[in-house]
Formats: structure tokens, C-alpha cells, sequence
């Protein structure tokens, strides 16, 4: 075969083609270069030179000196304004947009303390009142938390905003906004300067994080104001402090009065999440913003992953808020039951895992076979089964561990002429549960038996669906499935049972509440406290269905949703009670009141049981325990911390003198080294790690205590027996004369047999009156 001799066109061709290529290598290799993100500049606010009249000044000069000189960078947009935000309060520093060489140069430069990338968080009542023991049975009565003067404590709710015509933000009979509140009610679409009032005492938006990350907002699809158009914030804010709402309910279930914890508390909503999620620039924003309006509590149920105490923002700004007296509530997460899946893990935010209450939505699933299965549903539409019919039942699984896409009903897996006018069952995962159902019915289907799989156990989370459904655990829904892979012609019906109370055992520890250890200092040990997390009712968004489905056309005025999300603003609005009680006391001692006086039994006197096992539930499950609102207010005695001891257990974490100044902030706060070892911080629970050796190991670690309740009192200690260790406390008594008078004690560990597993159990302090319970956890580290 001849050779293809190649034309001068051809030669041509080739050379341009080969130009045209490297350009565009070269262009990707610039715009890369010159890609800009968001990044979080903290800087030294004593190191400002006089030079410039105001910090905003040096930071613009120090982001101008790092500006990428060439002529692509003098293209693109020279004129944008590189700084999105400026920290003043419990942060100093700025938000700016930068590329990574830009970002690289100014992290060498004089007053840069430290630089975060700007980051991705996702969002993580009518019986809590009575369950939590804040309401009266008789419904006549005013409940004593209402009586409770908590009219000058504000709770700043960091969310997706809040929907002030919710009855639950009605603020009749309120005093006047307290004079040290210094907050603002910004406006936008659909939210005007009369939307707030004596209760929504403050409302603003953080959106600058959010447009650098995903581009402008569409003012259309998302209120650009702090309208809530998602509901969540809506529901944490009425949580923590919504007034009285008689006859609250969701489509008849969970018919009561529904109120916040805190209902003479004010509410500042602080909107930092949008429709594609919320972003550290904006949230530390928020956090800087609140704490200079005059907050005296921050709720955030949040979080991202997690990362070392000086490469999380969050976590830097909320040591500045507590410097400054805030007590800062934040969500454990939803990752359980995996181990070590907790988020906002420092030692100064007080970490709320989920739990149960006595209240359920039962629905029955009556099989062909006679076998009636018992879960839960919120389902209450037109389209009911007749309890006297029964339905074709299929599943689209099969008998094969493998996932399946149909078991699953994903998006366009279910075959129409298989499910048509029939109930199918779905595998939870990977999906939103009820979007599960919306696949059903798209394909025909008349109903869903929603199965748990392993990572869910027997736990039942009740859902607003938009067609006949029920949800059943794992062990009943492997009985449904082996029905249908066994006989040819399986049927079944569903029905809706309402609201039923009293359930026993409860609470119960969710299964999806993230869990301890923590693995950043086992030491602290995390989640604080577990509170209401499950099918909590409280108010919604006037424009989102109860499923938050685009899908769902339903409006409702309240919604019943669970998660960590919802637990942690149970716990911000007791901490604003007992503000409103002590107002000196410290966000330690306030946290140390809450973690003291929780339960660790349920409403059969047994020790709490975890949702995900049906086991026992440890200390890395539910924390210090069950919070008791009422015990918390007269806790006895508190284990306070000052923001310098927080710093020295910063000292003892191997940080860098540049990582410790992160938290310094301000260059007088040096380690005084007044801690032997890191667990000697005050803490009220106490963890003590035993690194590989042989028996004979010894611990012994320090807490002061410090008397909050009458003046002369006694108390005395019971420490709880353990396998592998002898645990003595010196003194075993403690005599106090006067109010606030602080004691100290040690506790001594000396291990006698190595265990496998970590051990559980608990130190009391008794006076006759108060039980100041503390956790204990000895943990045995296993050889490397």
C-alpha cells in the first residue's frame, strides 16, 4: 500500500490544530491559576498599623499587596470587590475572594494569623413541653416555664430563615425588646420592617459565601430575605421559643398545644442556608454579627465534617462567642449509629444528640397470611386503602445482599405494568423516604411498606407521605419480603391509626444521632446530652409541603420532622431558661447544669436503650444522658470553666505557637500550663485513657465544683463499680459553708485487669436533695 504523502495544506492543518490545542492547555493551566474561591483570612487585630483608620482598610491593602499581576488577572473584572465580608466580634479577620496563589502568598504575610477555605454545612412542639415535664397536665394552667422571666434573653437561630406570620411567633402580651439588644430587621422579598416584633426581635441574611461558591441567587426560586422558603428554620426557631399555639396538629396527628421551650425567650433569626446548602464565610459571619446584636444564646443545627479545632471556623468562632458569654447549642449530626460519626465536637459547644419521646403514629400492615405488622406513618390524603380489601403486594428485590436500584424505588426504576394498583415495598437509602412514594405513585403504584434495612434497626421515623405508606423495621420488613418471595399471589392493606401516647420504653437514643468517641480528644467526651430529636411538631414555612417535596402541593402551618436539627433547639431554649434565671452564670455553667442533673433510665426504670441495637446505650450514644429541664435550673452544683482554661486545654493539644494563635486572638493570652493533662479540664463528664501497658497503670485527674445551691450543704460521692479498673475519690465529702463557694476533689484510677472495651459508669455527688451526676469513660487503648 502506498504512503499517504502529506500536502502543504495538510502541514497547515496540523500546525494550527496543534496551536489550537496547546491554547487551550494553556488557557485551563490559567484559568485554574486564576480560579478564584472564597477563603477566611483570620487576622492579629492588635497588629493593625496606625497607618490605616480602620481594619477594613489594612485588610484591603493586605489582599490588594497579593493580587495576581498579570494580564489575565487585570481582565478579569478588575473592578469586583475581592472582600465579601469583614469579622469584627467573635472573630477578626475577613472573607475574601481569592485564587489558591493569591491565597498562598497572603498566608506569609505579617497580621495573618491563620486562613480557612471556605466550606460546605448541610442542615443536620405539642408533647416535648409535657414530656420534658414544662407543662401542667391540667390544660387550664399556665406551665411554670411560661411564668419564668425569660423576656430579656435572646436566642440567635442560625438556619434558613423564619416565617413570621406562624402564630408560634405571635408576641402578644411580651415586654418591650430588651434595651441591650442592638440587632437589626433587615428587609427583602416578602419580608418587611412590621414581619418583626417583640418576640422576632432581630432578622438578617448571610448569602455573600453562598453567591461566590454557586453564583447569583434566583430571587424567584429562594426568598433573598429572611423569609424562610425551606421551613427548617422556621421549625427550630418555634423550638426553642415559640409562644403558645392551641389546637396546633399536622392533618389531625399530634393534636395539643404546641410552644417552645422557652416561650417568654426573643427569637433573632439569622439566615445562612440556601437552596444548595450553607457556607462557613456566611455562618462565621452570622456568628460575629450575633454576638455584637447582643445574643445570649446561639442555636446551629448544622455541621460539616470534622477537623482539627483550629481548621474548623465554626468551631474558632464559637470560642470567640463563648469568650464573650454566649452559650452555643450545636447539632451532633444524623450519621448514626456508625461510631465516631459526631460533628461539633469542641469542648465549648454544647453537642445535642437525638432521642425519642412517648408519643407515636402507629399504622398497622395487615398481611394475606393473617399477620398483622405494626409501624408508623403521618399519611392522611384522599387516596385510602379499604381496611376490608386486600391489595397485590410485590417487591422488586430479591433474595441477593447486592443492592438493587427497583428495591431501593429510585427514579425510573419501577416497571409501571409490574406495580400498577399495587402496593409495593421499598428498601430505605440513598433516597428521601417519601420520594420513595412520589416514585410509587408516579408508576401506579397504590401504596408503600417502607422497610428499614441493617444500618436502621427497629427504629421508625414517621413521614408525611403523598401516598398510602408505613414505615416497618428491619426484622418485620425481612418477614414482609420473605411472604412475597414465597407465595404467588401476596396481598396486603394499610391503616392509619392516629396519635397515640404514653409509649414504653422511652426515651429511646435514635439510631441515625451521630456517635462518640471523640476521636480528637478522647478525653471530652461527646455527644454533651441527647434531647427530643423524633417526630418533633412545630411551626412551617407557608410555602413548602410537609414532605418538602416540589411535588407536594399540601400546605400546613406545622410539621412533624426528626433529626439532630431538631434536638439541639430543645436544648438552646432550656440553656435560655436558665439564662433567664442565672443571668451570671457562665455558658459553662449552664451546660454544666444541663449535663449534671440528665436522667440515664427510661419510663420503665431501665437504663436508656439505643433505637439502632435495642441494646443499652452508652455515654457515646446519648452523652451525659436525658436532659431534665427542670433538675437544670436547681442543679446544685456546676462545674464551671473559664475561656483561659479552655485555652490551656488548647495548650495540651500539640499545636504549633501559629495554631495556638488562632485562639489567642489577642497576643496577653499566653499557656500558663495550670493543666496537668488535657483531662483535667473542668468538664462535667469525665474520660480517662489508658495507653498500652501492662496492669498497674494509674490516672488521676482533677475537678473543682462550685456551689450554686444553699449555702450550707453536704454532699457525699458514689462512684460506680468497674471490671478492670479501682476508681477512688479523695475527699468522698464535700462540706460547703457559702453560695459559690468552689471545692475540689481528685479521682484516682489504677487499672487492675485490661478490658477490651471501653468501660461505662458514673460518679454522683448526693446532698439529700441534688444528684450532680457525672459520666465516666475509662477507655483501654489497644496495642499499636
Amino acid at each position: 500500500m502506498a504512503k499517504h504523502q502529506i500536502t502543504p495544506m495538510e502541514n497547515m492543518s496540523f500546525i494550527l490544530t496543534t496551536c489550537f490545542l496547546l491554547s487551550i492547555v494553556f488557557l485551563s493551566t490559567t484559568n485554574a491559576e486564576f480560579t478564584k474561591n472564597t477563603y477566611i483570612i483570620q487576622m492579629e487585630n492588635s497588629a493593625k498599623p496606625e497607618v490605616f483608620s480602620s481594619h477594613l482598610d489594612w485588610y484591603s491593602s493586605k489582599v490588594k499587596s497579593v493580587l495576581s499581576k498579570s494580564v489575565e488577572a487585570e481582565i478579569d473584572n478588575n473592578d469586583e470587590e475581592r472582600i465579601i465580608y469583614s469579622y469584627s466580634t467573635a472573630f477578626h479577620g475577613m472573607a475574601a475572594k481569592l485564587s489558591a496563589e493569591e491565597a498562598k502568598k497572603l498566608e506569609s504575610e505579617d497580621g495573618v494569623v491563620a486562613i480557612f477555605p471556605d466550606t460546605k454545612y448541610e442542615l443536620h412542639t405539642t408533647r416535648s413541653p409535657y414530656f420534658l415535664g414544662l407543662e401542667p397536665i391540667q390544660a387550664n394552667n399556665k406551665s411554670w416555664s411560661e411564668k419564668l422571666v425569660s423576656h430579656d434573653v435572646v436566642v440567635g437561630v442560625l438556619d434558613t430563615g423564619i416565617w413570621p406570620e406562624s402564630e408560634s411567633f405571635n408576641d402578644a402580651g411580651m415586654t418591650p425588646v430588651p434595651s441591650h439588644w442592638k440587632g437589626a430587621c433587615e428587609t427583602g422579598r416578602g419580608f418587611q420592617k412590621h414581619h418583626c416584633n417583640k418576640k422576632i426581635v432581630g432578622a438578617r441574611i448571610f448569602y455573600h459565601g453562598y453567591e461566590a461558591a454557586t453564583g447569583k441567587i434566583d430571587e424567584q426560586a429562594d426568598y433573598k430575605s429572611p423569609r424562610d422558603q425551606d421551613g427548617h428554620g422556621t421549625h427550630t426557631a418555634a423550638t426553642v421559643a415559640g409562644s403558645p399555639v392551641h389546637g396546633a396538629n399536622l392533618l389531625g396527628y399530634a393534636y395539643g398545644t404546641a410552644r417552645g421551650m422557652a416561650p417568654g425567650a426573643r427569637i433573632a433569626a439569622y439566615k445562612v442556608c440556601w437552596t444548595g446548602g450553607c457556607f462557613s464565610s456566611d455562618i462565621l459571619s452570622a456568628v460575629d454579627t450575633a454576638v455584637a446584636d447582643g445574643v445570649n444564646v446561639l442555636s446551629i443545627s448544622l455541621g460539616g465534617g470534622v477537623s482539627s479545632y483550629y481548621r474548623d471556623s465554626l468551631s474558632v468562632a464559637s470560642f470567640g462567642a463563648m469568650e464573650k458569654g454566649v452559650f452555643i447549642s450545636c447539632s451532633a449530626g444524623n450519621s448514626g449509629p456508625e461510631p465516631v460519626s459526631l460533628t461539633n465536637v469542641s469542648p465549648w459547644i454544647t453537642t445535642v444528640g437525638a432521642s425519642t419521646m412517648d408519643r407515636d403514629f402507629p399504622a398497622d400492615v395487615s398481611l394475606g397470611n393473617g399477620r398483622k405488622v405494626t409501624g408508623t406513618s403521618l399519611y392522611k390524603g384522599r387516596a385510602m386503602l379499604s381496611v376490608q380489601k386486600q391489595y397485590p403486594l410485590v417487591y422488586m428485590g430479591g433474595n441477593s445482599t447486592s443492592p438493587d436500584p427497583r428495591s431501593l424505588c429510585l427514579e425510573g426504576t419501577l416497571d409501571r405494568k409490574l406495580v400498577a394498583g399495587k402496593i409495593v415495598i421499598c428498601d430505605r437509602g440513598i433516597s428521601p423516604r417519601v420520594q420513595k412514594g412520589q416514585v410509587v405513585k408516579n408508576a401506579g403504584g397504590v401504596g408503600m411498606i417502607l422497610t428499614n434495612t441493617e444500618a436502621n434497626g427497629e427504629e421508625l421515623v414517621a413521614d408525611c407521605h403523598l401516598v398510602p405508606a408505613i414505615a416497618v423495621g428491619e426484622k418485620e420488613g425481612k418477614a414482609i419480603k420473605q411472604y412475597v418471595l414465597t407465595n404467588k399471589k401476596p396481598t396486603a392493606t394499610l391503616a392509619f391509626l392516629n396519635t397515640r401516647l404514653g409509649i414504653k420504653p422511652s426515651p429511646i437514643v435514635a439510631a441515625f444521632s451521630s456517635r462518640g468517641p471523640n476521636l480528637l480528644t478522647l478525653e471530652i467526651l461527646k455527644p454533651d446530652i441527647v434531647a427530643p430529636g423524633v417526630n418533633i411538631l412545630a411551626a412551617w414555612s407557608g410555602v413548602t409541603g410537609p414532605s418538602s417535596l416540589q411535588t407536594d402541593h399540601r400546605r400546613v402551618k406545622f410539621n412533624i420532622l426528626s433529626g439532630t436539627s431538631m434536638s439541639c433547639p430543645h436544648v438552646s431554649g432550656i440553656a435560655a431558661m436558665i439564662k433567664a434565671k442565672h443571668p451570671e452564670w457562665s455558658p459553662a455553667a449552664i451546660k454544666s447544669a444541663i449535663m449534671t442533673t440528665a436522667y440515664v433510665h427510661d419510663n420503665t426504670i431501665k437504663p436508656l436503650r439505643d433505637a439502632s441495637s435495642a441494646e443499652f446505650s452508652t455515654p457515646y450514644d446519648h452523652g451525659a444522658g436525658h436532659i431534665n429541664p427542670r433538675k437544670a435550673l436547681e442543679p446544685g452544683l456546676v462545674y464551671d470553666i473559664q475561656p483561659q482554661d479552655y485555652f490551656e486545654f488548647l495548650c495540651k493539644q500539640r499545636l504549633s505557637p501559629s495554631e495556638l494563635g488562632i485562639f489567642a486572638k489577642h497576643s496577653n493570652k499566653t499557656c500558663k500550663h495550670t493543666l496537668a493533662n488535657v483531662g483535667d479540664l473542668n468538664y462535667p463528664a469525665i474520660s480517662v485513657v489508658f495507653p498500652e501497658k501492662t496492669t498497674g497503670s494509674a490516672s488521676t485527674i482533677h475537678r473543682t465544683v462550685t456551689n450554686v445551691g444553699p449555702a450550707v450543704s453536704k454532699y457525699r460521692v458514689i462512684v460506680s463499680p468497674f471490671k478492670g479498673a479501682e476508681v477512688k475519690v479523695e475527699p468522698d465529702t464535700l462540706k460547703f459553708t457559702r453560695k459559690y463557694q468552689k471545692l475540689s476533689y481528685k479521682i484516682s484510677f489504677k487499672v487492675t485487669t485490661r478490658q477490651s472495651e471501653p468501660e461505662f459508669g458514673g460518679l454522683v455527688w448526693k446532698d439529700g436533695v441534688h444528684k450532680v451526676r457525672s459520666p465516666i469513660v475509662i477507655t483501654y487503648l489497644p496495642p499499636m
